[in-house]
């Protein structure tokens, strides 16, 4: 029977490891550490601190410099391909320098109101923006951040609603808001009505989405927020009276009668899609398969989607007190049955993004700094790298998914996460490590990525290992903190007798290891180290969380 009852022990090494990968971008010994000796109440305190950024403002290095967060920089602003680019890497650099929950969140948010960065969605500026929109709502509410969405310039246009006016309607943003960000179809039950919906729902939610405008020139500003938006435009709204099926209690919504009640009319239709269990329920599945796994059995649904769902409408749809509750609870750290086949820990395939930043924090990667070396930040390493080559390659290019349902991972039922392993994806997911090692691009072309994990000194200085001239306790040690689960003794063997000893005893390590702490000369441990991380990083135990 699966449990919502919350977990009060202290976490433990095992535990803190899985919380900390499900929860940050940021992974790291030193968090390991400090969240092991803290409940998992404890470990939320610290997970939903709301820290600064640690990038302030994108960076453009090839002429336009900082951007303001109020510029007013639209189609004119040259280069919006790569500045596209510098603004996900601005996130990602914020993302993996802060062990909060909030880019765990932001980054959900997206696959729940998704769009395509790039022409579809308008300028790197609204892109912008957009991701600002999802990291102001983080810690927020998700009925709410469906309002704001519906005048969101990137959203307008990635969805058409720019072009959904009185006399020539268009029902794309009207069908992705009931299907993808709210309520779901649900089962059909005939043509044209799938349950929590119709058809008909359709036509009429468009005639309430009408009117509202993209403004290129960022200069309407969402009071709440600080962040710009669209514009009411009355005289391309619809002004009818807008009446749903019985899905909706046949609720009719009378029409705005001016531009600032065109606010209210759209108030009214979100608290009547709000108002229905189903929206919670389905908001609740989402969360559920990105937090914690995609197998949704009738037991969760009875024990953990249904009351979880009922605390998300209780509370009007804040985020916070659900997820928490999910995070703490005795189901998340598999601590509800005895089963050994429905485990929590290790049931998800990490997502690309979640694969580059783990590699990186945790081994402590040397990354070019975006404010003082912003070319080889932005350009060398995030862009030819880490967004070009390894996330597209990965099938993950970042905040592109293929469609607006998303990535496959997010919604496809039953594969779900298994979508991120495919014979397309395996070279970029197995060079990874190899690339970040050797500092060059072994997915493709070998060249400098600008970035690297030196792995010598990394064991030597980073505080990863107790005892690394101990060749069992190093292996050992590292594939713990990269396994989702603790290795048995033959797995261990099996690494460091083919990969860090290779044919030597044990001894052998001992002394190389001792030579190089003394003389920092690295010619017999880095190669050693390099080909053993690079083995266990491409290893299937790597590939889960």
């Amino acid at each position: 029977m699966a449990s919502l009852l919350p977990n009060t022990s202290v976490l433990g090494n095992g535990n803190a490891k899985h919380l900390l990968r499900r929860a940050t971008f940021k992974y790291t010994k030193t968090l390991i550490n400090q969240f092991s000796t803290l409940t998992p109440q404890q470990a939320l305190d610290l997970l939903l601190v709301d820290n600064s950024l640690t990038l302030a403002l994108p960076f453009d290095p090839y002429g336009d410099g900082f951007w303001t967060e109020s510029s007013a920089i639209s189609s004119s602003f040259n280069g919006q391909q790569r500045k596209n680019i510098i603004v996900s890497g601005w996130w990602w650099y914020n993302a993996v320098n802060d062990a909060t929950l909030k880019y765990k969140l932001s980054h959900f948010l997206s696959t729940r109101f998704t769009i395509e960065k790039g022409n579809t969605a308008g300028t790197s500026t609204d892109f912008y923006d957009y991701l600002r929109l999802l990291l102001y709502y983080s810690y927020g509410n998700y009925k709410t951040l469906a309002k704001k969405m519906t005048l969101c310039n990137s959203m307008l246009l990635y969805l058409n609603n720019n072009e959904n006016i009185s006399n020539s309607p268009n029902e794309n943003y009207a069908r992705e808001f009931l299907e993808l960000f709210t309520i779901g179809k649900g089962e059909q039950i005939a043509p044209g009505n799938y349950t929590n919906y119709t058809e008909t729902d359709i036509v009429q939610s468009a005639k309430v989405l009408t009117g509202f405008q993209r403004i290129a020139d960022r200069t309407i500003i969402d009071t709440t927020t600080g962040i710009p938006k669209g514009s009411n435009q009355f005289g391309q709204h619809n002004t009818a009276v807008k009446t749903f099926s019985s899905a909706f209690n046949s609720v009719s919504i009378n029409s705005a009668t001016d531009a600032a009640s065109m606010d209210t009319e759209l108030d009214t239709y979100v608290e009547m899609i709000f108002n229905q269990m189903a929206t919670a329920k389905n908001i609740c599945r989402k969360m559920y398969v990105y937090f914690v796994k995609g197998n949704i059995t009738a037991d969760v649904e009875t024990d953990i989607i249904t009351p979880l769902a009922q605390d998300l409408y209780t509370n009007g749809y804040e985020i916070v007190p659900v997820l928490r509750r999910l995070l703490e609870s005795k189901h998340f750290y598999d601590l509800d049955d005895s089963s050994a086949i429905d485990e929590t820990i290790g049931a998800i395939i990490k997502s690309p993004l979640q694969q580059i930043s783990e590699v990186c924090s945790y081994l402590q990667a040397t990354i070019p700094d975006p404010t003082s070396d912003p070319i080889n930040f932005y350009n060398t390493f995030y862009r030819n790298f880490v967004h070009d080559t390894f996330m597209t390659g990965a099938n993950m290019p970042i905040f592109s998914p293929p469609n607006v349902a998303g990535h496959l991972a997010y919604y496809q039922n039953p594969e779900y996460d298994k979508s991120w392993i495919s014979s397309a994806t395996l070279i970029a997911r197995y060079r990874l490590g190899e690339s970040l090692l050797d500092g060059f691009n072994r997915i493709s072309g070998n060249n400098n990525i600008a970035g690297k994990i030196n792995i010598s000194d990394v064991i030597k200085n980073g505080g990863l290992i107790s005892d690394a001239s101990d060749a069992y306790v190093l292996t050992s040690e590292l594939c713990n903190s990269l396994f989702a689960q603790t290795p048995d003794a033959d797995r261990i063997n099996y690494f460091m007798n083919s990969f860090l000893l290779q044919g030597y005893a044990a001894n052998y390590w001992t002394t190389a290891w001792n030579t190089f702490v003394s003389d920092n000369n690295n010619a017999i441990v880095e190669p050693r180290l390099k080909l053993m991380l690079t083995k266990i990083l491409s290893a299937p135990e790597s590939q889960i969380f």
